[in-house]
């Protein structure tokens, strides 16, 4: 019995309004009710109302039919289009040698050199005969254990060999001074921050559509407030900051008149009875250790404040452990992120309000002052400082005393020796030079050192002698001059010097011997020192006159270690053979 009109045209109706809001399966299952109501015909009357495929309709009669039970799947096992992957085989193998990372993937990648963005894997893929979306570039990506990266800060470069002993040293120096009741301080110099209406990273709550609305281009304008220097004091004990914020330039006077700054606001009144002060501080910068006018207004405001200032550096390459960066600054921006500093007024309320859960209070002040750069120290200015330098890396560690009272070493500083003034020079001695501290190698590695090279030192010397001489020796050996320097004294001249321990005519001094004497015996060591795989770390201390700080090392320790390497040279043994 054919279909009526009618009958089509109410088909029609029922499917328009059902089937938007059936899934795959159900709009299956109700055309092929449909189908069987309708009876001869009704497979492809409802596949024309519904415009689909027969084939779509009758496999929804099929369902009926067979009475399954529901599975809670839309489509079969197996059913569907089948996945990029799977019809192309070649496909993942393909995507991951192009985002293989460069030092293990093929040198010749075409992504080697560009952003390996989804888009443009997609395309490279389609281009070697892969056709695939960036969508789906992603989802195998991300089965593959991919996922969208930043570099992480996590390779430091060379380290000092003695950065992890530095640590330990400023952690006892800490100690001491907040058991005694003095305090401890971390300081730094924030980033220089633009004021004006400049775009200041991170976001900040505002109305849909309403940003704040900042300059298109980070270019200081010359006639607007400038710049702020936002130098930060992190009291460790108290969890307290002090920020001073300059207007001019970042020096090692602005840094010290910051500390200054904060002693007379808050640390005598914090600390009334400290008799010292610790300062922990990078190893650059306006308070780096290399620094001379660091060291010179550190003693003008330890005369200023009878304050006995001990400074420690961080070492070099581990300014990021620095307290002020991650207890103070860190907080300092986030408190400012998304906001303009239009004035100095702005910076310096926000530092001021800048608090955390943990009760960190911060205090900030704007320092109007002009700070010169360009300021040179000379050597007899330095020299003149009531400044001592601590055993261990003197050049790190150091104590400012006030000019009225006498220098008094505490219980774990113990500075070796004070410049001052009025103190007559004290020369060191000859032996005092094989000192592990000078060396950088304990008196067994030194020992050795000496045992590898002294032979191979006396057979070479022995074939440059025969090449000169173009034959045997005509002497008997022992004959003739003497050696300015034994080949002890040659190899700890030649370590001494690739220490970079002092200047070429210093050490020659020490050694009592000329410069050219020196020269060659440097020039004859050092190959002997490649060649056998020693490497000599250059020592971050320098002296220019032999009135060095060392550390009392043991008299018959270094004796019995000289005595050991044989002769007696007059200026570096004579110590040692005059029965000390």
């Amino acid at each position: 019995m054919a279909i009526s009109q009618e009958t089509r045209d109410q088909l029609f109706v029922r499917l328009a309004v059902l089937v938007p809001h059936l899934d795959e399966r159900q709009r299956r299952l109700l055309m092929g009710t449909e189908a069987r109501i309708l009876g001869h015909g009704g497979i492809r009357a409802v596949a024309q109302a519904a415009g689909v495929s027969e084939t779509t309709v009758r496999k929804g009669v099929d369902e009926l039919e067979a009475g399954a039970e529901p599975s809670g799947r839309v489509r079969r096992p197996g059913g569907g289009r089948k996945r990029a992957a799977e019809v192309d085989e070649g496909l993942r193998p393909a995507l991951l040698a192009l985002v293989e990372p460069d030092m293990r993937g093929d040198p010749m990648s075409p992504l080697r050199w560009t952003t390996k963005s989804t888009r443009k894997l997609a395309g490279e893929l389609t281009r070697q005969g892969h056709r695939v979306s960036a969508d789906t570039v992603g989802d195998l990506l991300r089965e593959e254990g991919f996922s969208l990266q930043a570099n992480a800060k996590t390779i430091e470069g060379s380290q000092h060999p003695d950065r992890d002993a530095q640590f330990r040293y400023i952690n006892e120096q800490a100690r001491d001074h907040r058991d005694a009741g003095d305090p401890v301080i971390s300081v730094d110099t924030k980033k220089k921050e633009l004021v004006g209406e400049y775009k200041n990273a991170g976001r900040e709550w505002q109305p849909q559509g309403e940003p704040v609305q900042v300059k298109t281009h980070d270019f200081l304008d010359r006639q607007g407030p400038g710049k702020a220097i936002p130098y930060g004091i992190y009291d460790i004990t108290a969890n307290t900051g002090w920020v001073n914020v300059g207007c001019d330039h970042d020096t090692a006077a602005f840094a010290v008149a910051s500390i200054g700054r904060w002693w007379h606001a808050r640390g005598r009144h914090d600390y009334p009875h400290a008799a010292r002060l610790l300062i922990t501080a990078d190893a650059g910068g306006s308070n780096g250790y290399r620094t001379r006018a660091w060291k010179t207004e550190l003693a003008a405001l330890a005369a200023e404040t009878g304050l006995q200032i001990t400074v420690c550096h961080m070492p070099p390459g581990t300014s990021k452990w620095n307290r002020v960066e991650h207890r103070l600054f860190s907080h300092i921006s986030m408190n400012w992120r998304g906001r303009p500093l239009t004035s100095h007024d702005v910076i310096v309320n926000t530092i001021a309000a800048t608090t955390t859960g943990t009760g960190l209070r911060v205090e900030a002040a704007l320092d109007t002052n002009t700070y010169d750069t360009g300021i040179k120290v000379t050597d007899a200015e330095i020299d003149a400082l009531a400044m001592s330098r601590h055993r261990f890396h003197g050049d790190w560690n150091y104590t400012l005393h006030p000019a009225d009272a006498p220098p008094t070493p505490g219980p774990r500083t113990d500075p070796a020796t004070v410049a001052r003034p009025a103190a007559a020079p004290a020369r060191i001695d000859g032996s005092m030079l094989w000192d592990p501290e000078l060396t950088g190698m304990t008196f067994v590695e030194l020992d050795t050192l000496l045992n590898d090279l002294i032979p191979a030192l006396a057979e070479q010397r022995e074939r440059l002698r025969h090449e000169r001489r173009g034959g045997e020796r005509h002497r008997t050996r022992g004959a003739g001059a003497k050696d300015k320097l034994s080949d002890a004294d040659r190899i700890l001249a030649t370590v001494l010097y690739q220490r970079k321990i002092g200047t070429h005519d210093l050490l020659a001094q020490l050694f009592g011997v000329t410069r050219s004497t020196l020269t060659r015996a440097v020039q004859e060591v050092r190959p002997l020192l490649a060649e056998a795989g020693h490497t000599i770390p250059p020592s971050t201390a320098r002296f220019r006159t032999p009135t060095v700080p060392l550390p009392e090392t043991s008299s018959a320790q270094v004796t019995r270690h000289v005595r050991t390497r044989g002769g007696c040279h007059p200026g570096v043994h004579a110590f040692v053979c005059r029965g000390g």
